[in-house]
């Protein structure tokens, strides 16, 4: 035992809480461990670990452009320029005009008024819902919404309820029951474990019907789906003004960290002032807010980055099918190989690691 914890015998249930985990060590006692895999190169198609090359297939660097020249080079050259930080909050001394620019950008992106700059994609779900909640109102989200959209959901103090997954019979019968005023449904555009895309034309129907305003996670859609430009899950269905709040992060299509949400004026100046996600935290850097600007130039300029990844998104489900895989009702570049059984599962990741595969 460490000394650390031999201080804190006295307390015993936290003590025996971090004591009694061992579920990581089992696993890594039988190389079953598939976590925490420190890479020493780039994320590209092929990486090295422990001097050993894998072929990627577990990054979310959906257009690859985290190693593009012109990417690297206008983070840089924002780095030499602003420095590699801000020393302070968007609300104080860290609103820099690289961030108002963006902010621009982003909003003619996804068709909204305006957008707001986030450090990372879950504090824009921070941002977004539990600065426009608390204790009195409602938040309704699917069943497999992504973590960052439950947690921001329960610091928001708003009474949460949750639907069947994709079942808009069972959203119906939920907002039936709600008798909160105000009331906000929360979807992901593209969900991250099964790969499907949320109902939203129908969810936008029913949200109308109820009288409650809509917001969707669209860290997987951006950049994938949404028309020439994949400019999101949103755009895709022809959507852009019934969807109320947009919010997706940086760290997949737009190869860098941070987020962003998107939506009327009015709504962001709200947040600039009551989001305590933003207001406590220190603004995304320069060479963040420059390597992301410089994404959506690229992705205007070079739109067949999309239809490849598209191209080799069907191919790969094609070949699954037909390998006799279960990909359950995946439809976009998130495919899952369903095992069903944990153990079985882990086996699996462990003989593909050991072909030079990482997933």
């Amino acid at each position: 035992m460490s000394k650390d914890l031999e201080a804190h015998k006295k307390n015993e249930e936290l003590l025996n809480r971090i004591l009694s985990f061992k579920d990581a060590d089992e696993a890594r006692a039988v190389g079953l461990y598939p976590y925490f895999r420190p890479i020493e190169s780039s994320q590209d198609t092929e990486v090295y670990i422990n001097g050993k090359k894998y072929l990627m297939l577990g990054s979310n660097a959906y257009l690859g452009l985290t190693t593009d020249p012109r990417v690297i080079e206008a983070a840089v050259e924002a780095t030499r320029k602003y420095g590699t930080g801000n020393a302070g909050s968007r609300f104080l001394n860290g609103t820099l005009k690289i961030h108002e620019e963006l902010e621009q950008k982003l909003a003619k992106f996804v068709n909204k008024e305006a957008a707001l700059l986030a450090s990372t994609g879950y504090m824009a779900n921070l941002v977004a819902i539990a600065g426009l909640l608390g204790p009195g109102d409602a938040v309704i989200t699917d069943k497999l919404d992504h973590a960052s959209i439950i947690d921001a959901c329960r610091l928001s103090g708003a009474k949460m309820y949750r639907f069947a997954h994709n079942n808009i019979d069972h959203l119906r019968k939920v907002l039936e029951k709600v008798e909160e005023k105000a009331k906000l449904v929360v979807v992901d555009g593209v969900f991250s474990m099964e790969g499907d895309i949320a109902d939203l034309p129908n969810i936008v129907k029913v949200c109308k019907e109820y009288n409650a305003w809509i917001m969707v996670d669209d860290a997987h859609g951006m950049g994938v789906l949404g028309g020439k430009y994949g400019q999101g899950t949103v755009h895709h269905f022809g959507l852009d003004e019934e969807v109320d709040i947009i919010m997706s992060t940086f760290s997949k299509s737009f190869a860098s960290i941070g987020g962003f949400v998107a939506g009327s004026e009015r709504l962001i100046n709200y947040l600039k002032h009551k989001a305590r996600a933003l207001i406590f935290s220190a603004s995304p850097t320069p060479a963040t807010v420059a390597t992301v600007s410089k994404v959506i130039d690229i992705i205007y300029e070079e739109p067949e980055r999309i239809e490849r990844l598209w191209k080799i998104t069907n191919k790969m489900l094609k070949a699954f099918k037909e390998m006799g895989f279960d990909t359950g009702t995946a439809c976009t570049p998130i495919i899952p190989l369903k095992i069903n059984d944990f153990e079985k599962t882990l086996k699996f990741w462990k003989a593909l690691s050991e072909e030079g595969i990482f997933v």
